[in-house]
């Protein structure tokens, strides 16, 4: 009798534990600048679900990302993590090689009691399957994505330039409805599904909305909202912006993207395909917000929504992201906290906050709000202060890391400050210059504010950890027969490595095949052997061998756009 009862107070204790837990659903929008209604970025921008979110909760208007890429952004995200203290900076990376051991929010909150549960991209490309406790499509496949539709024939609007470019850089609208098209409307359709039901447990829940990251393809009405001969160009857009930049700043910002689709007179197009994109986003929003309401789950749960970096339209002569201007730095934030949250029982009211605040804040606040006791990996302050009162005091900056280390952008309330790890900087106003046109870092009158903000920077920064040569993509390799020649190099684009492993039983040569066709011997490379090189896309490497015939050409590959792995086969 005496267990029994034991066992009845445990599991009525375990009941009210779970019932004084709140949910939380947790919602990407990915590559998601400021053209947001409330945000003002745009004043074509259809945001109509976002703006709905931001007015019944608190919209920080100065947030900023923990990296202006995917990778670092939401592995910072996900593990509370700085990129200068992780060491991971780039897309290129594997988050679970460079943090095998980072326990995720979700696996925090699931241990804690909660039922962890997503669907989409949350992280970059991969589900970390452990991490949760169920995935739509099933984690066991580590893709997060469903099945999305797509042209049949590719590109639609944008030829490609070179092997330099990304081959989603492309747009257009697909004569489908969503249902057909797929892709974020069954994330959302799988998230409504489970904001429908009346679960054991509390609920973690994490929507990764794609759109709007490339490729631009959704169905024909989101591009017909956005008529091409009213589109507006970007409004932070200004022609002789990089004049005052110094010349690490001017060698990020004019990429050949922007240059390419103007040469093509597709800027508007494009401007159009985000814009669809973004309308598209915010209607799945609304299809998940809708079902929070209709469900039994509305009165208890939290909602967080954010993106993992800003994006250029032309900006500092830019396409993408990658840099540290408040372009590609600011993201939106909103986060609404029903009343009776143990870690704010007042819940949050309708405001907006304009202190700066980072991502690397989400994990930590979301175990506060939760009543769960703090990590010490986290980096990020909770930002309770300012959910319970906008204009609180906050004594935090937010730092954007970009690719290398100590290369960052710093945001305070009014100033931003850019630091190369060349060495060179740039300082804005942002209260009188939001679009950052002018560079005050040289100007006498501002050398307190300089110093100011420097010593609130980083001291020191993990090092960069290269990838596994495992986990590099493989180039195509191509066999030459000993009469055929490998076709001449057209480098084009920024350097990075290519690891050429050996595995033909002898020993090759390398070779790079330079403009005209020649070849332009490099290295001897033994059996067995890997060899990394520095080298750009568009170039060809040949490879021959070095004994025995020597001189007979086996093959060659062409260099990508990222750094990849080319292995010599068996010969």
């Amino acid at each position: 009798m005496k267990r029994i009862f034991t066992l009845a107070i445990n599991t009525f204790l375990a009941a009210t534990l779970h019932s004084a837990m709140p949910n939380v659903l947790f919602i990407a929008i990915d590559d998601l600048n400021d053209w947001v209604g409330v945000l003002g970025g745009h004043p074509q921008a259809r945001t109509p679900n976002l703006d709905r979110l931001a007015a019944s909760g608190v919209l920080f208007t100065n947030a900023h990302c923990a990296a202006p890429a995917c990778n670092p952004s939401r592995t910072a995200i996900f593990t509370g993590i700085s990129p200068h203290r992780s060491g991971l900076y780039q897309n290129g990376q594997k988050m679970r090689q460079v943090l095998p051991v980072a326990e995720l929010l979700p696996k925090t909150l699931s241990r804690a009691g909660y039922w962890s549960a997503g669907s989409g991209k949350m992280l970059h490309y991969f589900i970390d399957a452990h991490s949760w406790d169920e995935y739509f499509p099933p984690k066991k496949t580590e893709n997060p994505f469903p099945r999305t539709l797509h042209p049949d024939e590719r590109p639609v609007s944008l030829p490609r330039g070179g092997p330099w470019q990304y081959y989603e850089t492309d747009w257009g609208p697909l004569d489908a409805t969503d249902a057909e098209y797929g892709g974020d409307y069954l994330v959302s359709d799988w998230i409504g599904k489970q904001l429908l039901k009346k679960h054991d447990k509390p609920f973690f829940l994490a929507c990764g909305i794609y759109r709007p990251h490339e490729p631009w393809f959704v169905p024909k009405k989101y591009f017909d909202a956005f008529p091409l001969e009213e589109i507006q160009l970007p409004p932070g857009y200004k022609e002789d912006d990089l004049d005052d930049l110094p010349s690490e700043g001017k060698r990020i910002g004019p990429n050949r993207y922007f240059a390419h689709i103007r040469a093509h007179n597709q800027w508007k197009s494009a401007v159009q395909g985000y814009l669809a994109s973004i309308y598209f986003a915010d209607t799945m929003l609304g299809h998940v917000l809708e079902a929070l309401k209709k469900g039994p789950n509305a009165k208890d749960t939290i909602v967080v929504l954010w993106s993992d970096h800003g994006w250029h339209l032309g900006e500092k002569q830019h396409w993408q992201k990658f840099t540290a201007w408040r372009a590609c730095t600011r993201v939106p934030l909103i986060v609404r906290v029903p009343t009776e949250t143990p870690g704010l029982p007042t819940g949050t009211r309708s405001g907006t906050c304009s202190k700066p605040v980072s991502l690397l804040s989400l994990a930590p606040t979301v175990l506060e709000l939760c009543g769960l006791p703090p990590v010490k990996a986290h980096d990020g302050s909770s930002l309770i202060p300012l959910l319970r009162n906008p204009k609180n005091h906050w004594p935090h900056i937010a730092i954007t890391h970009l690719g290398s280390p100590g290369s960052f952008g710093l945001s305070g309330e009014h100033w931003r400050y850019i630091r190369y790890a060349g060495g060179s900087e740039e300082l804005y106003n942002v209260r009188a210059d939001p679009y950052e046109w002018k560079n005050l870092a040289n100007q006498r009158a501002h050398q307190a504010t300089l110093e100011r903000l420097r010593a609130l920077a980083p001291k020191k920064f993990a090092k960069f950890v290269q990838p596994k040569v495992g986990t590099l993509p493989t180039l195509k390799w191509k066999p030459l027969a000993n009469s055929a020649k490998a076709p001449p190099s057209k480098p084009d684009g920024n350097p990075f490595d290519v690891v050429f492993i050996n595995r033909s039983g002898r020993k090759v040569e390398l070779f790079w095949m330079d403009r005209t066709g020649g070849r332009k011997p490099y290295k001897v490379i033994a059996n067995g052997v890997q060899y990394r090189q520095q080298t750009r896309p568009g170039a060809v490497w040949m490879v021959a061998e070095a004994e025995g015939k020597a001189g007979k050409k086996l093959g060659y590959v062409e260099v990508g756009d990222r750094s990849a792995r080319a292995v010599v086969p068996k010969h």
